[in-house]
């Protein structure tokens, strides 16, 4: 349990209580209007969204596909080893052999190249989870002790003037879509930044290459 986990509960009543109030309008030209127009979402909805996402299972994701890679160089370590015969067909199946070494484990664009950065891109989306649901949190801590957050209860309790409310519905809304905002940039940059990483990785053709059924072996 984070601290975001934490102040989910005492979270999310304040939140209900803002997304009812912002329902009924948030005040015109308010700073509020552009994050919704953007998020297409009330606050709470949107913390409550947020709170399904953690790290752990990211980083499970990432130990798994590096345990993939095992497999790879077991494969790999096979096709290295030389042949004990010589001939037409040996030499096409050396070049066969080599082609599948760099397609299985050369460079970024090979299959164990691929894993990796699979399994980066999924630590650096925990990395993302972790440091978004902290930001989030704090902007909760501050805004439950907030001057705001009592002007909400005290409206919603149907004692207090609801222009006061609205407004202080929409500076808590503003706080906490500002946090989402930024969060959910951070997640596109990440994935304009590994896109190119994580494109499916193609065939690499010979550039020579001799087909032949027969071969000679090597006595001796």
């Amino acid at each position: 349990m984070d601290a975001l986990d934490r102040l989910a509960e005492p979270g999310l009543d304040l939140l209900a209580r803002v997304d009812t109030l912002l329902a009924a309008g948030a005040p015109e030209g308010h700073r509020l209007w552009p994050l919704l127009r953007r998020m297409q979402v009330l606050p709470g909805a949107a913390v409550r969204e947020f709170l399904d996402l953690h790290p752990a299972p990211l980083v499970d994701a990432g130990h798994a596909v590096r345990r993939l890679v095992r497999g790879y160089d077991d494969a790999c370590a096979v096709l290295a080893d030389p042949v004990a015969w010589s001939g037409p067909a040996a030499s096409a199946y050396d070049e066969a052999r080599t082609a599948l070494l760099r397609h299985l484990d050369e460079g970024p664009e090979s299959l164990v190249g691929r894993l990796e950065s699979t399994a980066g891109y999924a630590d650096a989306l925990a990395d993302w989870v972790e440091g978004s649901r902290l930001a989030l949190a704090r902007a909760l801590a501050d805004v439950l002790r907030s001057a705001e957050a009592v002007t909400v209860h005290t409206t919603t309790a149907a004692s207090g003037d609801g222009r006061a409310g609205a407004l202080a519905a929409a500076e808590i809304g503003t706080r906490v879509l500002s946090v989402l905002g930024v969060a959910y940039d951070g997640a596109e940059t990440l994935l304009r930044q590994w896109a190119p990483s994580l494109a499916e990785t193609a065939w690499r053709e010979r550039t020579t290459g001799v087909r032949t059924a027969n071969s000679t072996m090597r006595i001796g």
